[in-house]
C-alpha cells in the first residue's frame, strides 16, 4: 500500500516510514522543507513537498501526485510552540488534510491522536487531558471532524511518548489509565491496522500493556 506520511520528519513518523518500508508498503514522506529530502532519499523513501499551512487544493492536488492509497496524519506543533502554531497544525492543517484527502479520493485516513482527548467536553475533565488545554481542544475538534467525515478512518490515541525500545505489547480501550507508550509501538500500531476493516470507524486509546499488539487489534 502506498501510505502518505503527514509528520514523516517527527519522532513518530521517522519511526513510522522505515517500518512501513520494512512490512513491504511504500511510505511516501511528506515534508516541508528540500532541505530534508537526503535524509530520507538515502533510505530510498520517496518525499513531496508540502506545507499544512497551504490550501485544501494544493494538499488533495499532492496526495493524487504521489498516488496515495492511505494517508496517516502523525504531525503537530510540537511541545515548545504556541497556542497559535497548535491551532494552525494540530488542528486546522489536519482538517484541511481530512478535506484533502476526501477531494482526492483516497478513502483510508489513520489519526494520531492524543491519550483521553475525547473526554474534553465531559462533565469532569481528567486533570491530564485539561492541563493541555488549547492542545487537548484542538486534538478534540480535529478527531470530531474526522469522525463525520466519509472517510475509512480510526483514531488512535497514544499515552505519553517515550523512546524506549518497543514491547511489542500494548493496551487498547476507550478509557485506559494515563500511561506511556513508545513511539516503536505507535509505529508498530499504525502499521498494523492500515488494511484491517475492524478498524475502520473506530477510535481508541493505547498505552504499553501485555497484550500482542497483533491480538489488541484483532479484538478493537
Amino acid at each position: 500500500m502506498r501510505v502518505l506520511v503527514i509528520g514523516a520528519n517527527g519522532q513518530i513518523g521517522k519511526l513510522l516510514v522505515d517500518r512501513l518500508q520494512q512490512s513491504g508498503h511504500t511510505p511516501i514522506a511528506m515534508i516541508r522543507s528540500s532541505e530534508q529530502i537526503e535524509q530520507f532519499s538515502t533510505q530510498k523513501i520517496q518525499t513531496v513537498l508540502g506545507d499544512l499551512e497551504q490550501s485544501i487544493t494544493q494538499l488533495a492536488a499532492q496526495i493524487v501526485k504521489v498516488q496515495a492509497e492511505a494517508i496517516v496524519f502523525s504531525a503537530g506543533s510540537g511541545g515548545h510552540t504556541g497556542a497559535d502554531k497548535t491551532l494552525l497544525i494540530d488542528l486546522d492543517g489536519a482538517i484541511k488534510m481530512i478535506e484533502a484527502t476526501e477531494r482526492s479520493g483516497v478513502k483510508r485516513f489513520v489519526m494520531v491522536s492524543a491519550i483521553g482527548v475525547h473526554k474534553w467536553h465531559d462533565d469532569e475533565v481528567p486533570q491530564e487531558v485539561k492541563k493541555g488545554s488549547y492542545y487537548s481542544a484542538a486534538k478534540y475538534y480535529a478527531d470530531c471532524w474526522l469522525e463525520v467525515s466519509k472517510l475509512d478512518y480510526t483514531i488512535l490515541r497514544p499515552g505519553r511518548l517515550t523512546n524506549h525500545t518497543g514491547t511489542g505489547k500494548i493496551q487498547v480501550g476507550r478509557d485506559v489509565s494515563f500511561e506511556s507508550i513508545a513511539r516503536e509501538d505507535v509505529a508498530e500500531v499504525i502499521v498494523s491496522i492500515l488494511d484491517k476493516q475492524n478498524t475502520f470507524g473506530k477510535a481508541f486509546d493505547v498505552i504499553n500493556g501485555e497484550q500482542l499488539i497483533s491480538e489488541a487489534i484483532h479484538s478493537i
